[in-house]
């Protein structure tokens, strides 16, 4: 923040009492005439002394469906005629001239219903309050600015800082850009839905619908305000009675409707407009409705769209959603990372699901163990606590798989070093095909087949599951986690004294 800051106000300091309240006879409504124009002199003074030419405008806000100010509003909110492009020239990052600087301080002074934070990097701002009291800061103490102030009947003071310099809802949240990520989930998520609606709100609660189709993403996407904030929600639009069939008893909706020729509108009304309302959406194509209540109608997803360099530069506080917090903590993981949780569901398709910091992965059947097992829940159980490597970070799906085996010790290269060796082990399978043994003296130990042509004629007519044989290992495929063995080379080798392992 600039180091020079100062409170502008036509309130002479000497009209306050023992608690700092104003005494005086100044009205707290802008006079339309030389009290406010001397407030412009006054920022103009300091602009020139800081060599301010232009001023960014930042989080910029218009008048919503409640008016608080102390002056009717206008139509417009006071930004009529002050950009090229109308309206949705009044954005975040918007570059205006001294000029209409002023214009809209002027406009905020009068509390037209326009509202914004100015500035020129970190060199200077100019800040509206409530009650026609004016903030200005500077990178330059700009002593013949406050000379000249003085001059214009206002009363300068030099604070420590701003009220209204910006501060975070939140600064603990994770804002989702609107980068290639984001926008690879938008077209998985209408090749889902076949269509959803994209709400663009780029000055405060100023806000444009869009919805979007698989061949129309790329043309909203390029019409977007910069820097707006972007909400992903489900196809809302309904036929027009099931929609007023929807509205609640009382409180605020937005209404969004889609005319015949597929252009979008919304309004906020609440239940004392209700009746009116049902008669102005006859000709609608149809409409959708949208709690105004946080907590309420959350959308799938939501981001700010960064500068044209990739940079997010806008502060917007986006609303979190259960996907936005998903997305924050998707964030933090990276392939092969080690993570602890907590198993929480085995599906009955046999997939492992377990809660990570609050965020479920799953484990797929193969990822559970290296080491033969029928049923999942044989290596894991829900409420156990698991140790897992992180295979891939979906963030468009929003989908971590885990395996389980990647953090055990892999037993196959073990094996490997066995080839030539004969043991005997349990049958633990009859196929058309062979027999299957298991080479390890533990429950869950590896098994290999057997194949018919490797069994011995005399024992391969009574052979059963559970009895034992002798057989040789002469192969382990470590790609395929494949092991054979052969009964008849056994045999042989018992016959020769080969060593038996």
């Amino acid at each position: 923040m600039p180091p020079f800051v100062y409170r502008i106000t036509k309130y002479d300091p000497a009209h306050r009492d023992e608690r700092g309240h104003y005494t005086g006879a100044e009205e707290a409504v802008s006079d339309h005439g030389p009290v406010e124009e001397a407030y412009l002199a006054a920022i103009a003074a300091f602009a020139e002394a800081a060599g301010i030419d232009q001023l960014e405008i930042r989080e910029p806000q218009i008048g919503g469906f409640v008016h608080f100010g102390l002056e009717p509003p206008i139509d417009g909110y006071g930004l009529a005629g002050l950009f090229p492009a109308g309206q949705a020239g009044f954005h975040d990052g918007a570059l205006v001239p001294i000029a209409v600087g002023l214009e809209l301080v002027r406009a905020m002074l009068r509390d037209n219903g326009a509202w914004c934070r100015l500035g020129a990097g970190g060199a200077f701002t100019v800040h509206v309050g409530w009650d026609q009291y004016l903030y200005i800061g500077s990178n330059l103490p700009c002593e013949t600015a406050l000379a000249r102030t003085r001059g214009l009947g206002l009363f300068p003071e030099r604070l420590d800082a701003s009220p209204y310099d910006f501060a975070p809802d939140d600064p603990a949240y994770v804002q989702r850009p609107a980068d290639a990520e984001f926008w690879a989930r938008v077209r998985w998520t209408v090749s889902t839905h076949r269509a959803v609606f994209l709400e663009e709100v780029f000055a405060g609660n100023g806000s444009r619908w869009h919805r979007l189709t698989h061949d129309n993403i790329e043309t909203v996407r390029s019409q977007l305000a910069p820097r707006a904030r972007l909400a992903i929600r489900p196809d809302l639009l309904t036929d027009v009675d099931t929609a007023v069939a929807a509205l609640p008893d009382e409180g605020l909706v937005e209404i969004v409707r889609e005319d015949e020729d597929g252009k979008m509108t919304s309004t906020v009304v609440d239940e004392t407009q209700f009746e009116a309302l049902t008669s102005q959406l006859a000709g609608a194509r149809a409409v959708g409705v949208v709690s105004m209540y946080a907590g309420e109608d959350l959308p799938l997803f939501t981001a700010v769209l960064p500068d044209s360099d990739g940079v997010l530069r806008a502060r917007w506080q986006t609303e979190p959603t259960p996907s936005d917090r998903n997305w924050a903590f998707l964030k933090t993981l990276r392939r092969g990372q080690i993570v602890t949780g907590t198993v929480t569901v085995i599906a009955s398709f046999g997939v492992t699901f377990v809660d990570i910091g609050g965020f479920t992965a799953m484990i797929n059947i193969p990822e559970l163990s290296w080491r033969p097992f029928d049923h999942p829940s044989e290596v894991v159980s829900v409420g156990q606590e698991v140790t897992a490597e992180v295979l891939d970070v979906d963030m468009v799906r929003e989908r971590v798989p885990l395996s389980l085996r990647a953090v055990q010790e892999d037993p196959w290269p073990q094996v490997a070093q066995r080839i030539g060796h004969v043991v005997t082990g349990p049958v633990t399978a009859i196929e058309p095909f062979g027999v299957f043994v298991r080479i390890e003296d533990r429950e869950d130990g590896l098994q290999g087949l057997v194949p018919t042509s490797e069994l011995d004629g005399s024992s391969g007519d009574v052979v059963g599951v559970g009895d034992a044989l002798t057989v040789k290992i002469i192969d382990v495929d470590l790609a395929r986690r494949r092991i054979a063995l052969s009964h008849v080379q056994a045999l042989t080798s018992a016959g020769e004294g080969r060593p038996c392992g």
